[in-house]
């Protein structure tokens, strides 16, 4: 039988499409958060103090890595889904191709680089003295994975693209599974310290990278990829530069990747100033940064469904059906945020509790977490237009709402609440609620001017 690519993500209920697409997604960011947490208490069980820290401060450098490269990938993504929705198999196969060489080629001289000022960066870091040998030995390993790390974000975007978003979901627990039988080898009876930490990270990304790709050019061979997803066969000639779709996969890209890392540079110098204002605040604001990762999986897991679904359907010329993915994505994660908020209201403190007995920083804790997770409900709204603008290619939007967050309200704001309120942390707290409901506010004017134009298509006759 002829393969054929179907548009499942363009058809059925919009509402219920989002969902359960998004949910893969969530369990693949939970498994993620909990692989670098993982390693960490792994090694608090087998080893002192300077492991330990060598593995904090690598995993947060790899942590920013990751982000970035995800970023990157989400160019993929889209022109994927937009492929697929106009049932256009060798611009998906193409796409395909160039991403993966493309990926190959950037993680090659980005772990060069890496590795050559490895020193510097964990320099940088404030790496205190007694873990700096542990830390460079665990860089330098880690660096060696970079390119099983691009393989797996590249090939995992051409599946979300294609509509499949459980397969990435598995890869990941494929990994994640390995990476802690390995961390109690190598940490345990083999006594590796970060060296083990290191090597268990490489093998485990490595295997779940060989893993998708095997399935991807699998599923392509054979045209098998279930009921209503679309097979992306890769041919040969499409491992080869095509200017056109690398200008488009860099396009929707770069701004996302350079958005993430932005975000992840102004988490450090709010750190920073927390560090500066004693022990207990830096725990405090340690712990809760923690938890807001957590509360935040929903609204990112929703930013990345929407880029695929609306692009889909923006590839398909179903415009409105395309909007309407954004109003449900909108209503869902706000949902979510308004749920968190009110909870935390009256258990921030009993939650932060539960990871400190300290009960100066149980209470700075409380006061911090109240006020900062507003930030869940209002950044509800500014991702899931971020996910919109990628779908459309505009992600230079996303980077520009979030830069002027940044400079704007996010870091200001935690500097001055650290200067007028010292005696307490809920002010400062504000500072990221602040920031993300300037960036909802900016995506709305630009939401509103683009439709007024007529770049989000005009309303037709089949609901397009």
């Amino acid at each position: 039988m002829k393969e054929k690519m179907e548009e499942k993500l363009t058809e059925g209920s919009v509402a219920a499409r989002l969902v359960a697409f998004s949910l893969p997604f969530l369990m693949a960011n939970f498994l993620q958060t909990l692989y670098g947490m993982a390693d960490l208490f792994i090694a608090g069980q087998f080893n002192g103090a300077d492991v330990i820290t060598a593995v904090s401060v690598g995993s947060q450098i790899m942590h920013m890595i990751t982000v970035i490269i995800a970023g990157l990938a989400m160019g993929t993504t889209v022109l994927t889904a937009r492929a697929v929705g106009a049932s256009k198999e060798r611009d998906a196969g193409l796409c395909a191709g160039n991403s993966l060489l493309a990926f190959l080629i950037f993680s090659l001289f980005a772990t060069a680089i890496l590795f050559v000022f490895c020193p510097q960066i964990v320099a940088l870091m404030h790496t205190p003295k007694e873990a700096v040998v542990e830390t460079l030995s665990y860089l330098g390993i880690c660096f060696l994975g970079i390119p099983f790390i691009s393989l797996y974000n590249s090939v995992s975007a051409v599946f979300r693209g294609a509509g499949d978003s459980k397969r990435p979901l598995y890869f990941v627990a494929a990994s994640c599974l390995v990476n802690i039988i390995l961390d109690m080898v190598f940490m345990g009876p083999l006594a590796l310290g970060a060296r083990g930490a290191a090597i268990a990270t490489v093998l485990s990304q490595a295997f779940s990278a060989f893993l998708a790709s095997f399935v991807l050019f699998a599923r392509g061979r054979r045209g098998a990829c279930g009921r209503g997803m679309a097979c992306v066969k890769i041919l040969r000639g499409d491992f080869r530069i095509d200017a056109k779709v690398l200008k488009g996969l860099l396009q929707i890209g770069l701004p996302v990747s350079a958005q993430d890392g932005f975000i992840q540079v102004s988490f450090l110098v709010i750190t920073i100033i927390a560090n500066s204002r004693g022990l207990s605040v830096a725990a405090a604001v340690g712990i809760v940064e923690k938890i807001i990762c957590f509360l935040f999986l929903v609204p990112s897991s929703m930013l990345s469904a929407i880029s695929a679904l609306a692009a889909q359907n923006m590839g398909a010329s179903l415009h409105a059906r395309a909007r309407h993915t954004l109003y449900a994505g909108m209503v869902i994660a706000s949902a979510f945020g308004a749920l968190f908020a009110l909870a935390f209201q009256f258990a921030s403190v009993p939650f932060v509790s539960l990871f400190t007995h300290d009960a100066e920083v149980v209470q700075l804790g409380g006061q911090y977490l109240r006020s900062y997770v507003f930030d869940c409900f209002f950044a509800a709204f500014h991702f899931a237009f971020s996910g919109f603008f990628c779908a459309y290619g505009y992600s230079l939007l996303s980077f520009v709402h979030n830069t002027l967050s940044i400079l704007l309200v996010r870091i200001p704001g935690a500097y001055l609440a650290a200067k007028y309120f010292p005696a307490t942390l809920y002010p400062m707290g504000w500072a990221p609620a602040l920031g993300s409901l300037l960036s909802s506010l900016i995506c709305l004017g630009f939401y509103l001017f683009l439709k007024r134009n007529g770049k989000f298509g005009m309303q037709r006759h089949g609901g397009k």
